[in-house]
C-alpha cells in the first residue's frame, strides 16, 4: 500500500489513453458494416454483463434469480412495459423465496 498514488496515476493514464486514442486515431466516419454492427451492440452487451451477476446475487437463492430472469425476458419479449416486467420479477422472487425460505413465524407454527 506504499504506492497507492502511483497506482492511481497509472489507472488514470490507462483510462485516459483508452478514451482518447479512438477519438484521435479515427477521424473519418466508419463505413465498414461489420465494425458498425459490432459497435452498435456494445452498450447492450455491457449492460447485460453488469446486470446478470446482480440478478444472481441479489436473491437468497440463485433459483429465484433465474426464474425472475426468465419471467422478465419472456414478458419483455412479449412487449410488456418496464413497470410490469419489474413488478412480475419482484413478485416471482418473493413467492419463490417465501416457499424456499419461509419466515420464522411460519416455521414455528408448522413445527410446534
Amino acid at each position: 500500500m506504499n504506492n497507492v498514488y502511483l497506482y492511481i496515476l497509472i489507472m488514470c493514464a490507462v483510462t485516459f489513453v483508452i478514451r482518447v486514442l479512438p477519438m484521435t486515431l479515427i477521424r473519418r466516419k466508419i463505413t465498414n458494416t461489420f465494425i458498425r454492427s459490432f459497435l452498435y451492440y456494445i452498450p447492450y452487451v455491457t449492460l447485460a454483463v453488469m446486470t446478470f451477476p446482480a440478478i444472481m446475487n441479489a436473491t437468497q437463492s440463485p433459483v429465484a434469480g433465474i426464474v425472475a430472469m426468465v419471467i422478465g425476458i419472456a414478458l419483455a419479449f412479449m412487449g410488456a412495459k418496464l413497470f410490469l416486467v419489474t413488478v412480475a420479477c419482484c413478485v416471482s422472487v418473493f413467492i419463490i423465496e417465501f416457499i424456499m425460505f419461509p419466515p420464522q413465524f411460519i416455521t414455528n407454527l408448522l413445527f410446534v
